[in-house]
Order: structure tokens, then sequence, then C-alpha cells
């Protein structure tokens, strides 16, 4: 079975596992902490997923790094994982929880690209563009700045994107013209 599908039924389990006992909230932020933390950390995703390194070793680097201030329920979780030597599969579960817990949320998530850091004003007309499109009351925009669209901006919502930036309507002319050229000679 594939790691992705795996990770799906762990994050299914620990999902309704804290819907049932009230504590949606705390583990969700404990999974935020575990991605954080191998985004900003290398090693320890390495440790992760290192096959030579034993999981009892693992577990104590998880309860070092996470047992004062994650939810008891979170931890035990990680044991359990542990326990079957899966935790190479920790961040793909916090992922398909964050996925997860969006859905029951109804959390509608886009990426915006834009050449700048935007305003409150800006942030939330395409907040309102993002909630026409998904028909979903919250979201939450995953801001990117890249200085190669030279302007304009690019917004994606799960399968579809506005791309609304310079640089794509530069390609769009190029081909045109390469076209018309090529066409004018035939």
């Amino acid at each position: 079975m594939s790691n992705q599908r795996v990770a799906s039924r762990y994050a299914k389990s620990i999902m309704e596992l804290s819907l049932e006992k009230g504590r949606l909230e705390e583990v969700h932020r404990d999974f935020q902490r575990l991605t954080a933390l191998a985004e900003s950390n290398h090693e320890f995703k390495l440790v992760l997923k290192n096959p030579v390194i034993n999981s009892d070793k693992k577990l104590s680097v998880l309860k070092a790094l996470f047992a004062k201030e994650v939810e008891p329920l979170t931890m035990t979780f990680f044991a359990i994982v542990s326990s079957k030597n899966r935790e190479e599969i920790l961040l793909d579960v916090a992922k398909e929880f964050e996925n997860q817990y969006n859905l029951h949320m109804s959390i509608q998530v886009a990426e915006l690209t834009t050449t700048f850091s935007i305003d409150d004003s800006l942030r939330k007309e395409f907040s309102d563009v993002v909630k026409e499109i998904s028909g979903k009351q919250t979201v939450q925009l995953v801001e990117k700045i890249n200085p190669d669209l030279i302007g304009g901006y690019i917004l994606k919502v799960n399968d579809r994107q506005l791309d609304e930036s310079l640089s794509s309507k530069l390609r769009q002319l190029k081909t045109q013209f390469t076209q018309n050229h090529y066409e004018s000679k035939i």
C-alpha cells in the first residue's frame, strides 16, 4: 500500500478520534507544529525517514520535542505510529490531516502568487474572489512572491488557475507574433 493511502487512513483515524474527544483544534495545532518543525529543520525530517534509526529513538526525539506542548492524544498517536515502525509517514499524515481538517471546517485553501506583499484590502478582494469560485465562506490564502511574474498575479483554487500575470501575457503575445509571422510566410 502506498504511503499516501496509509497516511490518509491514519489521518482519518486521528481526525475521527479528535472529533470524538472534542480535541480537534488542539490536535490540528499539533500537526501544524510538526509540519513547521519539519520545514524549518531538515535534520528532523531526515531522522523520521531514516530506516537505520530505530523506532524507540525516533519516539524519544518526538517526545523530547513535543511532549510538553502537545495534546496527550497527539503524543499517544505518535507512539502508536512509532510502535508500527511508520514514523516516515508522519509528515504525510500531517498534510492529509490538514486536508481533512479544511474539508471538515469548510475552509478553501487558495494559492496567490504576486510580485509583492499584498495589503489587507487586496487580501480581502482575493478572498472574495475565492469565496465566489469555491462557494465556501472561509478562505485561507497561501501567499507567495515571485518577481519573475513582472506584474499581476496567479490565483490557484483547487484545480482552477487564474493567470493574470504580465509574464503570461507576454508569452501569449510572443506566441501570437510567432504564429502570425509563420502564417505570413506561407
